[in-house]
């Protein structure tokens, strides 16, 4: 299947729409005439003028641009537009526009994880597996909330009424923007912390991958702000957020305000410009802290200078970098605190031994060539200079047999589900030993997980209802799961540490991450250091190394890095324990 890039749509002040345009050429092709989109970066500097100038002469038209950090959409019928625009002084780097990203869980939605739960054998549960048990009571032996008793992710990182919740929930002037497939504002667990007015969604709908506009349940590609047809991010979201209100679950951190920063397509792809722009709109709107769980496409790794690759591809890895770093480097300037999923190839990210990368380019299809990449190749945004980058433990702690690690990039880790050994609880590979969340009712409609009297009919979907309304949720398991526990706990930072400045609260991300890395749990390497997943017989190292090698002391290593999160003692940390300790404090 084709898929094609058009002009995403651009809200807030960050941005100056100029025209519309869709791609109506190959995004590789080269036959004179057709008009082609390109991403352009501006060398640092450089005045409008003279880049605008820059792009007309090299005969590009700027249909959008982001003021903040120079980045512009440009289309061009020339078929040399690339080499004759960065030949000028005002042109830092071009790359052809496409979408540059996908949900970091996207590559594994074709297993089912019912199917090895069922195998396994389900675990045991009060009531029905998917629905909870009926009756008035809302309340449970587990805490405040009906679902918290299949929380242990929750229980991991004491974000419970008896742990953090009674110290700090979160304060409803600290923003956490979601960057995702959009979140489902109306979600009855997310409604009472979701801000309508100050969400945005940064991108539209493309039929050739998104699939058909009237066959969608608003019968549109422009979807308001607080709608998520794609519902990893409303997954995301309900883990940072989910509200305390006597139904389902509750987030880590369920006081705060929940921002949609939609900037992923429904089938988890990314544009570049929708991404940036969404990042630099958290900055000048007052958001405290950003999630992204998410990658960069079309390239597994960004390298400037590999020589597999063409000059423009190159050029195109080189400007994911450097205009990704301005985003990051202007975010938390403006009191951003930025976190990323590690991803879920299960490698060593330091790459202290050149690797073999046969998926990139992954976009267009079948463009993908071989090649070797070694440590100054960058996986984007999670290598990115000052953002939190974050790896995926399961219930007992182990490093998630699928997560990426290493000393150079892991700074935190979190529950993100599944687990690397034998000896959990539960066993491994269940489907509680996901991480449960929020789901939208349309997503659920749409993919056939409901009967036709709403109750789910498979294992990884449960449903709570309360007196006037019913709620749904999932399992479900990465690195994209584990990140937004530590941007809940970020958040709790915040309303507990931050200083009030005009009508929000704001903290310098420095000084956040410093707490967050002096107050995780710390966990030493397992021993032997080398863990052998051979016997696992887990689905999602198909295309993944089979071992993984732990390196560092119990304070810093490349499986937990500066440790497991830990609400409770983020909120409990006096300041002389917030001014010492820890690795280096420092995002990578």
């Amino acid at each position: 299947m084709k898929r094609r890039a058009i002009a995403a749509l651009v809200l807030g002040a960050t941005t100056i729409a100029l025209s519309s345009a869709v791609w109506v050429g190959v995004a590789n092709g080269r036959s004179q005439g057709k008009a082609r989109q390109y991403v352009v970066l501006a060398e640092r500097g450089a005045s409008q003028t003279s880049v605008r100038a820059a792009v007309r002469r090299s005969g590009g038209r700027v249909l959008r641009a982001n003021r903040r950090i120079g980045l512009l959409t440009v289309v061009s019928k020339n078929p040399d537009f690339v080499r004759t625009a960065t030949a000028t002084k005002a042109i830092r780097s071009v790359g052809r526009n496409r979408p540059f990203g996908r949900s970091l869980d996207g590559r594994h939605e074709k297993f089912d994880p019912a199917s090895l739960d069922d195998a396994l054998g389900a675990p045991p549960s009060s009531g029905s597996w998917s629905e909870r048990a009926g009756g008035d009571d809302h309340e449970d032996e587990h805490g405040l909330e009906p679902l918290a008793g299949l929380q242990w992710d929750m229980q991991m990182i004491h974000a419970t009424p008896e742990g953090s919740y009674d110290e700090q929930k979160g304060n409803k002037k600290v923003l956490v923007g979601i960057i995702d497939t959009g979140v489902d504002g109306t979600h009855p667990d997310i409604a009472p912390n979701f801000d309508n007015a100050l969400s945005r969604n940064f991108t539209t709908d493309i039929p050739e991958i998104d699939g058909p506009c009237a066959e969608e349940v608003d019968q549109s590609c422009t979807d308001p702000a607080n709608v998520d047809e794609g519902g990893h991010g409303t997954h995301v979201a309900g883990t940072i957020g989910a509200a305390i209100n006597g139904l389902g679950i509750a987030g880590v951190a369920p006081g705060v305000t929940l921002v949609n920063l939609r900037a992923g397509q429904d089938s988890g792809f990314f544009f570049l410009q929708p991404t940036l722009d969404a990042m630099t709109y958290a900055a000048d709107n007052g958001i405290d802290v950003v999630n992204m769980s998410y990658f960069t496409d079309p390239w597994l790794y960004n390298c400037r200078a590999n020589p597999a690759d063409s000059p423009a591809e190159q050029e195109e890895q080189a400007l994911i970098i450097d205009a990704t770093q301005r985003a990051a480097d202007y975010a938390r300037a403006h009191g951003v605190t930025l976190v990323s999923a590690l991803g879920n190839e299960n490698t060593d990210m330091g790459l202290p031994t050149p690797i073999l990368d046969e998926t990139s380019p992954d976009f267009p299809l079948l463009t993908e060539h071989p090649r070797t990449v070694d440590n100054s190749c960058l996986d984007v945004p999670a290598e990115t200079d000052g953002v939190i980058s974050v790896s995926s433990v399961g219930p007992s702690g182990a490093k998630s047999s699928f997560s990426n690690y290493g000393p150079e990039q892991n700074d935190l880790a979190a529950p993100g589900g599944w687990q690397s050994d034998f000896f959990g609880t539960p066993r491994f590979g269940s489907i509680a030993n996901q991480v449960l969340s929020a789901l939208p009712k349309s997503v659920a409609t749409e993919k056939g997980w409901l009967n036709a009297d709403g109750t789910p009919n498979t294992t990884d979907v449960v449903r709570d209802c309360g007196l006037t309304v019913c709620a749904y949720y999932r399992y479900e398991q990465g690195t994209s799961m584990a990140s937004p526990h530590v941007a809940g706990v970020a958040a709790l930072i915040v309303s507990e540490f931050g200083a009030r400045e005009g009508k929000g609260i704001t903290m310098d991300p420095v000084d956040v991450e410093r707490i967050l890395s002096q107050t995780a749990t710390k966990r030493s390497c397992p021993n032997p250091p080398l863990v052998d997943y051979t016997l696992l017989n887990d689905p999602t190292l198909e295309f993944s190394p089979k071992t993984a090698l732990c390196e560092g002391t119990p304070e810093f290593n490349g499986f937990s890095g500066n440790g497991i999160v830990d609400a409770l003692a983020a909120v409990g940390a006096d300041e002389d324990h917030q001014r010492h300790g820890g690795h280096d404090g420092e995002g990578h």
